[in-house]
């Protein structure tokens, strides 16, 4: 079995940090969103994965992942041209895929509790498709399943207005090569209005020419940092749960720590409070200042008497001297921001390369 995984698509809910910034590659508790799909792929045994790009994006996205040898995986890189819908996507890949059954996992979710219970399921029972659900609370903004009276998948339906039940389709799908014919012949899928090939019609193709689609309940947690809240969310989530305490640099003087922390290399904290869960990367500095619980802090940023917590920060930023606290904030790389007063919280969401004076 393959697996599939893309990295191109619009970002256009994470705008404006999207705008010069892939969202895959913009961290979730420190690392790359893309990092977990490929980490998660890798657990249960697959060795092949095709990375999907858009044009102009290989070089990106290659420099970042390299040849998958760093999680023991070899990568193919697969050009989707243009942002044409998630079937699509597994469209371009049928030459790498080359006849085998395939796992397709989008690069911007977070299965946390890994997805062995169904690559199992799909292995044992040999479905020609398998689709994953949940329970969801909003799932009329997503895929929603909809059965027959025995239980089996009778349809799948894209943002239905009034959903039957609270089950919602994530982003994790198995297929047999049968999905490729879904774009053949004379009964083959159409893009749709909005000029994409949905995923909803190719599952739907095979359920209309009796090929056995099946649907198995993702019992573990999901994570879906799409949105500028989301993100957040994802970011406390796995600061609670899935953290790990390291200590790679020297405490300097005045300085304590509080909670799980981990702390890179060649970080320098003076006269510092840390309240975790935090993560705090590599050559990070920081003086007078107070890091709270939920702050994930990126490569080479300096932290100087301010105070951040609930925020993802991402590498290269400076903050200095903001006298309010900084809160729920996703602030892009390189960014600058200097204060000049001291009255409420401040909330930033911050693209690259920007600087602020408060």
């Amino acid at each position: 079995m393959k697996a599939i995984i893309p990295t191109g698509g619009r970002g256009t809910r994470m705008r404006p940090l999207t705008f010069s910034a892939n969202k895959h590659f913009i961290p979730v508790a420190n690392k790359p969103l893309i990092f977990y799909p490929i980490e998660t792929v890798a657990n249960v045994g697959i060795k092949e994965i095709g990375i999907t790009y858009n044009t102009g994006g290989l070089e990106e996205v290659r420099s970042l992942l390299g040849d998958g040898s760093r999680w023991g995986l070899k990568f193919s890189y697969v050009l989707q041209e243009k942002p044409a819908g998630l079937a699509n996507i597994v469209q371009v890949c049928e030459d790498f895929i080359a006849g085998e059954s395939f796992v397709f996992h989008l690069g911007d979710n977070i299965f946390v509790d890994g997805i062995k219970s169904e690559m199992d399921y799909f292995n044992s029972k040999k479905p020609n498709g398998l689709v994953t659900m949940l329970h969801h609370l909003e799932n009329r903004r997503m895929g929603v399943p909809y059965f027959d009276e025995k239980g089996r998948l009778l349809k799948y339906v894209e943002k239905p207005e009034n959903p039957p039940h609270d089950f919602a389709i994530p982003g994790l799908y198995f297929a047999d090569a049968n999905f490729f014919n879904c774009f053949k012949g004379a009964n083959r899928i159409k893009p749709s209005a909005r000029g994409e090939y949905e995923i909803p019609d190719a599952f739907q193709w095979m359920i209309d020419q009796k090929l056995r689609v099946d649907v198995i309940e993702y019992k573990g947690v999901w994570l879906d940092p799409g949105k500028f809240d989301d993100w957040l969310e994802a970011n406390r989530f796995l600061l609670d749960k899935e953290l790990k305490e390291k200590m790679e640099s020297v405490l300097g003087e005045g300085s304590t720590l509080e909670g799980k922390v981990s702390i890179g290399k060649n970080c320098k904290i003076i006269n510092s409070k840390i309240k975790g869960p935090v993560i705090i990367g590599d050559n990070v500095a920081l003086e007078g200042s107070v890091i709270n619980p939920h702050a994930s802090v990126s490569d080479n940023c300096i932290i100087r008497n301010s105070s951040v917590s609930d925020c993802v920060i991402l590498s290269g930023v400076k903050i200095e001297n903001i006298k309010r606290p900084i809160e729920s904030s996703l602030i892009g790389k390189d960014t600058e921001i200097v204060s000049y007063s001291d009255q409420d919280p401040i909330k930033l969401f911050i693209g690259e390369l920007c600087k602020v004076e408060i």
